[in-house]
Order: C-alpha cells, then sequence, then structure tokens
C-alpha cells in the first residue's frame, strides 16, 4: 500500500525513521487489511502511533473501538474517522473491523478554503456517522481513489498526481458539508484573537503556560485572551493551555519510551515532581500510572 508504520516507542521522540512514512507522491490509499498484512512485531497497527500525516478511514465492516488522542470512538459501517498529524491513534486489534484509508501529507491537497477548518485547525472532529446519500458519495469518492492510486506506475505520473490530488480535494469538501459531530461546537471562525492564540499555543506550550505571556504575544490583556478563549471554547486560556501540555505528555508517554523526568524537562517543567502534580491534577493519574495502563 506504501504506507509503513515503524516502531510505534522510539526512545527519544519520532524520527523520520520511526514515523509511519508515506511514499514520495505525498499520499497513499487501501485498506486495513492490507495495512495489518504489511504489519509485524512492534509495527502491529493496534499499538499507539503517531502520525505525521493525515489519516482518513471508512469503517465497511464489523464493529470496534478506534481511541484517537486517548478518546475512544465506536465503530461501526459507516463510520468515518480524520486523524492529524502529531495525533497518537490505536486501531483497534478486532480483525473483524474492515476499512478503506487514505493517507496525505498535510502539503498533497490544494488549499480549499470551504475545508481550511478540517486541515488546519488542531483539535478539528474525528468521527462521523454516514448513511444513504453522504455514504455512496463518499465511499465511491474513495473507491475512485483507490483505483486511481493503483495506476499511478502507469501513463504519466505527473498526470496520475493531479488527479489524485483533486480527487482528494473533492472528498474533503464532502467532508466539510457534513454536519458538524458535537452540536454544541462553538463557531470561531469569527475570533481571529483565538485563532491566533491556537497558533502561538501550538508554538510555545513547552515554553510557558502563563496566560499573560500569550496575550502579550498577541498584544492584548490577559482578560481580553480569556473573553476569546470562553467564547469559542467555553474554557479559559489558562484550561486551554494546561489541557494542550496534558495532550503532550499523553502523547509522548504512549508513544515514546522517554523517562518521566525527560519528558518534565521537554514540557518546561523545571522538576519532576512538579511535572507529576501537573499531570495527576489533569488526569487524575500519575505519569507512570497512565503509561502502565497503555495497550502495548
Amino acid at each position: 500500500m506504501g504506507v509503513v508504520f515503524g516502531q510505534h516507542r522510539p526512545g527519544r521522540g519520532a524520527s523520520a525513521a520511526e514515523n509511519p512514512q508515506l511514499p514520495g507522491l505525498g499520499m497513499a490509499s487501501g485498506t486495513l487489511a492490507e495495512l495489518r498484512a504489511g504489519a509485524d512485531g512492534e509495527a502491529a497497527p493496534h499499538a499507539p502511533q503517531r502520525i505525521d500525516f493525515h489519516l482518513i478511514a471508512l469503517v465497511t465492516a464489523g464493529s470496534g473501538t478506534h481511541t484517537v488522542d486517548f478518546v475512544p470512538h465506536e465503530c461501526r459501517p459507516g463510520t468515518l474517522l480524520w486523524v492529524r498529524p502529531g495525533q497518537v491513534q490505536q486501531f483497534t486489534a478486532d480483525t473483524g473491523l474492515q476499512a478503506a484509508l487514505v493517507f496525505f501529507a498535510p502539503a498533497f491537497p490544494p488549499r480549499l478554503r470551504a475545508a481550511d477548518y478540517l486541515l488546519t485547525r488542531r483539535g478539528g472532529p474525528v468521527r462521523w456517522q454516514l448513511s444513504g446519500a453522504e455514504l455512496a458519495a463518499i465511499t465511491a469518492n474513495l473507491e475512485l481513489l483507490a483505483a486511481d492510486y493503483q495506476r499511478t506506475d502507469t501513463g504519466d505520473y505527473t498526470a496520475w498526481t493531479e488527479l489524485l490530488r483533486h480527487l482528494l480535494a473533492t472528498l474533503l469538501l464532502r467532508i466539510a458539508q457534513l454536519p458538524r459531530p458535537n452540536e454544541t461546537e462553538r463557531n470561531d471562525g469569527n475570533n481571529p484573537t483565538f485563532t491566533q492564540f491556537q497558533r502561538e499555543l501550538e508554538r510555545f506550550f513547552a515554553q510557558t503556560r502563563q496566560v499573560e505571556d500569550y496575550a502579550d504575544r498577541l498584544g492584548c490583556s490577559s482578560k481580553t485572551l480569556t473573553r476569546a478563549c470562553r467564547s469559542a471554547t467555553g474554557q479559559a486560556a489558562k484550561q486551554l493551555i494546561d489541557a494542550r501540555v496534558a495532550l503532550e505528555a499523553k502523547r509522548l508517554l504512549a508513544y515514546t519510551n522517554l523517562p518521566v523526568a525527560n519528558i518534565s524537562r521537554r514540557l518546561g517543567f523545571s522538576e519532576p515532581t512538579n511535572f507529576g502534580k501537573f499531570f495527576q491534577r489533569e488526569t487524575g493519574q500519575s505519569p507512570s500510572t497512565f503509561r502502565a495502563g497503555l495497550l502495548r
């Protein structure tokens, strides 16, 4: 299929050789059965994996659970899943679950204004349950992608690449037209302060957890930033900062063999004990208990 899953628990974070890899084309298409058949040992697809590309999966048979950033999502025929770069995922170990898969690098699809929130937003929608015309259209789109992906070694490679790019664009635009999975999700499209905060948070969460520091970067007051965050998410800026740090801690505990002390330093804590207290407060578990409870 052209996608190779490397070891899922590298010692010092994910290098290019240790991450799942896409072919030079920048996208791949196949099935969950093919992915399982190509995996062995620690590379088994039901082990925790942190990918650096997008994965879209449409469940075609069976049932099970797919975990994305430690949130379980129930799957049955018609379930559509979207896993984004940097997220940690676990496929179900149940071999009865079957799915059509599309992997693509962030730069592969053309710029799509209507689907921009799906491609660029951290924490965007993960799961939809499709039926009727929506399911039929997305199934047909995936089948076309799969068929044409298998033909890229024939004829004009550039032409096939352009065709795949536009077929993928069609798929993404179809998904963008689906109802938002969470009906209570707030609209942050007209909240530029929050949008800028999200970008700054991704850049600096390991360096500072102070609301004042982010407000200074945005040129606003801490109160203004907190109001923007509450308007967009219902949570204060400090809650969002701490949640982002806790999520990264979970990812590192799940995906790497780094000692807790090393993870502590990587996330900007001066002492491992301070990190342990922070993690316990945010998750209700110690770092070692969280790591021990993960499926290997």
